[in-house]
Parts: structure tokens; C-alpha cells; sequence
């Protein structure tokens, strides 16, 4: 069933922030940030409400958003994209943590072109977002769909018009693709892109290359499968071609080197390995060191070791990847950075 990125907010949002029937267990933890994950984390949320009555309410609003609220201390937790280096996360007295894992994919829309039919590879995708291939039937692309009918029609380039860790992931990958992608545009959460219009969030993006014919834009893959968009294949690190799947988001993730030294930080971008896709990336979370509200933060915690003990077959349902068990223990064991401001750990 074809689910709107308008339909997916309002059902998330109820299903995150619904009321407190009777008296709840404790207060909402509250989060904001990345659109990665929202779906996994709108459906771990009304799991963990249901067997606890603590909801979620998380804004949905990118990793640039996340990043400022918490470190303005209006959230209990930040979720972003982009993962912060050590400098930046002392600079601001946070701890990191990934979440969960998952691919992000090229969309489009084209007649007659159905999921999977179309193949790209990294270096037709930095001309299409520089804006230098700006027909489908350019003979770039014709080179790599032999018997594809593409039409002689303009390409509609679609990008993040928020702060972005989805857009970061992205970028990253394109500056890997291009020397001429670095210098001119480079690798953030917002950038000055060569062409194209701007959406707000992976939904937003979702949204305007479904109601664009000739569009292209790139969403986690989760927003893809709930929209009914066609996404593409790609050629990877080791030039073969792959379809987005949790098996090749796997392969990709199987190459992650997680370190709790330097705040666990991973790019999982042009991964080897025949079976990695290109584009795969991990969500963060975000905390004070010294916990405003040391309750609270003990609160999102309990969630978050609910999430990795419970949640896989939730995550896989979509196609992310879960943190591996023996990552989530050392996780778990860095939660004892975070303290009350007596100084004592909030957690467990």
C-alpha cells in the first residue's frame, strides 16, 4: 500500500506523541533531530509505550536541528546523521553513540521506470548534481541502461534545503566520487548546491520527486519503500552493480570500525566488497556529558537499551541494519560518562 510522506508524518506523530491515558509512568523523553530514523524510531516508539507508558515525542526536523537543540539543552537527546568529531564534542560537553544503520538511494521518477530498472554509478550522479548531465537520454546514462527507454526530458535535481546528515552522507560520497564535487561543493550538513530545488527533510524530498516527473533526490531507503519510489541501482567501490537492500547495507556495515575513543564517529561510504552499498550510513545519538536533568536522561537511556535489545527484527522490517551485540555492550558501558551534576553516573 502506497503510504504518503504527508500520511507517514501524521501516523508517526500520533503514534510518538499520543496522549497519556490516565496517569503516566513518567514524563516524555524528548529528542529531535535526524529524518534518517524516524521511522524506526516512531516504530520502536509506540512498541516501547505500549509495554511501558513512556512515550517519545521526537521532532523530526535533520541532524543540523538535532545538533543545535542539544546543545541549547532543550532536549533530553540530539539524533543526527553526522557523526561529531572529539574536538566538537568536547567543545560541547556531548557523548555519541550510533543507533542503528541504514542505505541512502538515488529516487525518480520516470515513466515506465520501475524500482531497480535504472543504474547509476557515482561518477553520472556527481554530473547530475552539478548539474553538467541534465537529460535523462544523455549518453552517460544510456551507457550504463542498455535497453532502458529513457526519455529525452530534463532532469529535475532534488535536494535537502535543511541541515542534513542524510545530505552530509550524501555529499560525502559525491566528494569520494569527484575531486571537482570537493572543491566546489564539498561535504556538510548544508551546502551550496550547483542545481537543483530544496525539500525539507527525507519526507519533503520523498514528496517532491513523487509529484515531479523527470525528478532524481536522495532519501534513506525507508522513505522510498513507504512512497513507492523507483530508486536506482548503483555500481559500488568494487564496480559491481547493487540493489539497496538490507543484505548490501550489511555488507557495507560489516566494514564499521567502531572505537568508544573517539566517540564511536564512522563514515561507511564506498565500502569494498562486491556486495556493499555505496551509500550506507550510521545515526547517532547525541547527550550532555553533565545531564541538565539527570531523570530524564536516565529515561532516554533505559529507551535506547530497550531499543538495542528488542528493536532488530523492528529495524530489519525496514531495511536498517541493527548495531552489532557485542558494539551495543561497549555502548552501553560508555553510558557511564554521562553523570548528574553531583558527578554520579545517571545510568542504570
Amino acid at each position: 500500500m502506497r503510504i504518503s510522506s504527508g500520511l507517514l508524518r501524521s501516523t508517526i506523530a500520533v503514534a510518538i506523541v499520543a496522549g497519556t491515558a490516565a496517569l503516566a509512568i513518567a514524563a516524555d523523553i524528548t529528542g529531535a533531530g535526524a529524518t534518517f530514523p524516524f521511522p524506526i524510531y516512531a516504530k520502536w516508539a509506540a512498541a516501547y509505550k505500549a509495554q511501558t507508558g513512556v512515550g517519545l515525542n521526537y521532532q523530526s526536523i535533520g541532524s543540523g536541528g538535532g545538533i543545535a537543540q542539544i546543545r541549547a539543552k532543550t532536549v533530553t537527546f540530539g539524533a543526527t546523521d553526522k557523526p561529531l568529531t572529539l574536538g566538537e564534542l568536547g567543545a560541547s560537553n556531548l557523548v555519541q553513540f550510533p543507533m542503528v544503520m541504514g542505505g541512502i538511494v538515488p529516487v525518480v521518477n520516470l515513466p515506465g521506470v520501475k524500482p531497480g530498472d535504472l543504474v547509476l554509478n557515482g561518477k553520472v550522479l556527481v554530473a547530475i548534481f552539478l548539474g553538467q548531465v541534465t537529460k535523462w537520454d544523455d549518453a552517460s546514462i544510456k551507457a550504463l541502461n542498455p535497453g532502458v527507454a529513457l526519455p529525452s526530458s530534463a532532469i529535475a535535481v532534488v535536494h535537502r534545503s535543511d541541515g542534513s546528515g542524510t545530505t552530509f552522507n550524501f555529499t560525502n560520497y559525491l566528494s569520494r566520487m569527484s575531486p571537482e564535487w570537493l572543491g566546489k561543493v564539498g561535504s556538510d550538513t548544508a551546502v551550496d548546491w550547483p542545481a537543483g530545488l530544496g525539500a525539507k527533510g527525507n519526507e519533503g524530498v520523498a514528496g517532491t520527486v513523487a509529484q515531479t516527473q523527470g525528478a532524481i533526490g536522495y532519501v534513506e531507503y525507508a522513505y522510498a519503500k513507504q512512497n513507492n519510489l523507483s530508486f536506482t541501482r548503483m555500481v559500488n567501490h568494487d564496480g559491481k552493480t547493487v540493489s539497496p537492500a538490507q543484505a548490501s547495507f550489511s555488507a557495507a556495515a560489516a566494514y564499521a570500525k567502531w572505537d568508544r575513543a573517539n566517540g564511536f564517529y564512522t563514515i561507511l561510504n564506498d565500502e569494498p566488497g562486491a556486495d556493499s552499498w555505496p551509500m550506507t550510513a550510521a545515526t547517532f545519538i547525541l547527550m550532555q556529558k553533565v545531564a541538565p536533568d539527570a531523570a530524564a536522561s536516565k529515561a532516554a537511556l533505559t529507551f535506547f537499551a530497550w531499543a538495542y535489545k528488542n528493536g532488530s527484527a523492528d529495524a530489519a522490517s525496514l531495511d536498517y541494519i541493527p548495531i552489532p551485540d557485542k558494539v551495543t555492550a561497549v555502548i552501553v558501558q560508555s553510558w557511564s560518562d554521562i553523570k548528574d551534576p553531583g558527578g554520579n553516573p545517571v545510568y542504570p
